[in-house]
Parts: structure tokens; C-alpha cells; sequence
């Protein structure tokens, strides 16, 4: 049994239709059942976007089934997932999870479904992402995958029993922040991680990842990332909502090897090796090192549009 596929959109067409299209090209696709949540607009500006993605919704072939469902009311991202996710798990087990800015290989349902099969009765196994970092790996290892601390929202599945014992309102929260030796902890899984939960707990950030990956902290579990990325984002755009950093952080070759079978290792453990030149992609420094880069990026833009200005003003005068 394959698990179904949950796609969340909401006003971006240009990218769900690059989403939907790399999807169509997976090798599981026409045996494979489509549930697509449709966010409601927050005014009549973006409905008009809204019914526009949902006109082309109706379009979308290529899959088992294909189920539509339409929010009357502007949910949000975090609400939509969790509620639609919840949904989907209570009635199939198991879920592949995208939203509409994720470009994937053709193989990555193969991959997705294969762990899910092989990883659901390893209680220690908190999800299963498709994304995964440009890493270096020893030549002599011939497993697919690997083990990580922390979860990635670009492409990823899991179990209902994993998902149903989530604490979204983080009833802990308090103990954790009054807690160094646990935030530095939290950390290991990216120098990100405290600072979006308390921005989350604090109402500047609407995320369910940091609380679905707290939980996976706290009940010590590990995630499952493929050696090659079986996922790409573009929605790094200025129509975007939650992606506003900049991609170059994230750049990462994507798998074209149209593989097929992957083999898994079944001894749960985390590589040092793996895990620092992980952390030291998510590092504060890397952060920084980007931040300014988009800054002179930025500036040079506006340099370059000016000088553009007062040459045209010349010729006019």
C-alpha cells in the first residue's frame, strides 16, 4: 500500500504548477492517491489567487485519485497541516507530505514509501525527509540514507502513531526556556532551533515544524534524510511566506538517477561525521556569512539600477 500524498497550496501558481509537474514525473504517480488542500484567501486580493490556483487544480491528472479540499476561511500554513495531516494519517496510517514550492525527483516516491515500509516498526524513527544537504559520505557505505536529529518540512512522511502524541501548545515550554542545558541540546539539530520556538511561543512566527521537531527532541528520535536529495525548494521568492532566507544556503544537487530500489540501514545511530558537517551548514556563522552576501547582493542591484537611471537621464538630456 502506498501512502497518499498530501499537497498544501495556497496562492502561488507559478510554483504549484512546477510542484505538481515534478510530482506527475514520479515513477509512482499514476498508482499513487492525491489529497490537495486548498487555503483560503485573507482578502479579496488573494482570492483572487486562490480561485485562480483552484481553477487549475481542477486541471491535475496523472495520479490514482485525486481529491480537492477547499478552505472556506484562511487557515494558515501551520493550522492547514496540522488539521489536514491529522486528517489524512487517522484514515490511511502513513503520509507523504508537500507544499507547493517543492520541486522533486522522479524517485522520490520510491524513496518515500520505501523507508515508510521499512522504517514503521522502528519506534526510534520520528519521519522520514526527502531533502537532505549536500553531505560527504565514506566511499565504503553503500546505504541510501541516513540518520538525523532534526526534521525537514520539504518533503517528508510519517506515522500516525508518531504524529498523534504531538503537544502543539508546547505545555513544557516554560522548563525549556528557563533551561540552558536544554536549549543547547535542542540545538545540536541546528543553532536555529531555540530562537524559532521561542519566536513561535512568543506569537512571531506561525510554525508547526519547530514544535513537531521539539517533540522529536524531546523523545529523543531521529530522522531519516536521503544521501542525495530527492528535493529541491523555488519558493524562494518575495510571494513567499515562510521562506524568506536566502537559497543559496540550501542549494543542493538533486537526485537524477532515476534509482529505483534503496537500501536502508536498520542500526539506528547518528554519524558524528554526518552530524557536524550538519550543524555546521546550520550554523550561525553560515547564517551570517549569507545574510551579508544577500546584502551586497541587494546593494549592487540598486548600484546597478541607479547607475542604469542617470546614463538613460543623460541620453534624454
Amino acid at each position: 500500500m502506498l501512502a497518499p500524498i498530501c499537497l498544501f497550496t495556497y496562492n502561488r501558481l507559478a510554483e504549484t504548477l512546477q510542484t505538481v509537474n515534478a510530482l506527475q514525473q514520479n515513477f509512482l504517480a499514476s498508482e499513487s492517491q492525491l489529497i490537495i488542500f486548498s487555503d483560503g484567501g485573507k482578502d479579496e486580493a488573494s482570492w483572487v489567487k486562490v480561485n485562480a490556483i483552484r481553477a487549475y487544480l481542477k486541471s491535475i491528472i496523472g495520479f490514482k485519485t485525486i481529491e480537492i479540499i477547499e478552505s472556506q476561511v484562511n487557515k494558515g500554513l501551520a493550522n492547514s497541516i496540522i488539521s489536514g495531516v491529522s486528517e489524512v494519517l487517522k484514515a490511511h496510517g502513513k503520509v507523504i507530505v508537500l507544499e507547493d514550492d517543492l520541486i522533486t525527483s522522479r524517485n522520490f516516491l520510491d524513496f518515500m514509501n520505501q523507508a515508510l515500509d521499512f522504517y514503521e516498526q522502528q519506534p526510534k524513527i520520528h519521519a522520514i525527509s526527502g531533502y537532505s544537504y549536500p553531505i560527504k559520505y565514506n566511499k565504503s557505505d553503500n546505504y541510501d540514507a541516513s540518520f538525523g536529529l532534526r526534521s525537514y518540512s520539504w518533503g517528508w512522511a510519517t506515522w500516525y502513531d508518531r504524529w498523534k502524541n504531538v503537544d502543539w501548545e508546547v505545555k513544557d515550554y516554560l522548563t525549556f526556556k528557563n533551561s540552558v542545558a536544554e536549549k543547547i541540546n535542542f540545538n545540536r539539530g541546528g543553532s536555529d532551533l531555540s530562537k524559532m520556538l521561542r519566536d513561535q511561543m512568543e506569537g512571531k512566527l506561525d510554525s508547526w515544524m519547530i514544535r513537531w521537531v521539539y517533540h522529536q527532541y524531546k523523545n529523543q528520535l531521529y530522522d531519516v534524510f536521503p544521501r542525495i536529495s530527492k528535493v529541491n525548494n523555488n519558493g524562494f521568492t518575495n510571494a513567499a511566506t515562510h521562506t524568506n532566507c536566502s537559497p543559496l544556503r540550501y542549494i543542493t544537487p538533486l537526485d537524477i538517477s532515476n534509482k529505483r530500489t534503496f537500501e536502508f540501514d536498520n542500526q539506528i545511530e547518528i554519524n558524528k561525521k554526518t552530524l557536524k558537517q550538519i550543524q555546521k551548514k546550520i550554523s550561525v556563522l553560515r547564517r551570517i556569512k549569507y545574510k551579508l552576501f544577500d546584502l551586497l547582493r541587494i546593494s549592487a542591484l540598486i548600484i546597478n539600477k541607479t547607475n542604469t537611471y542617470v546614463e538613460s537621464n543623460k541620453k534624454n538630456n
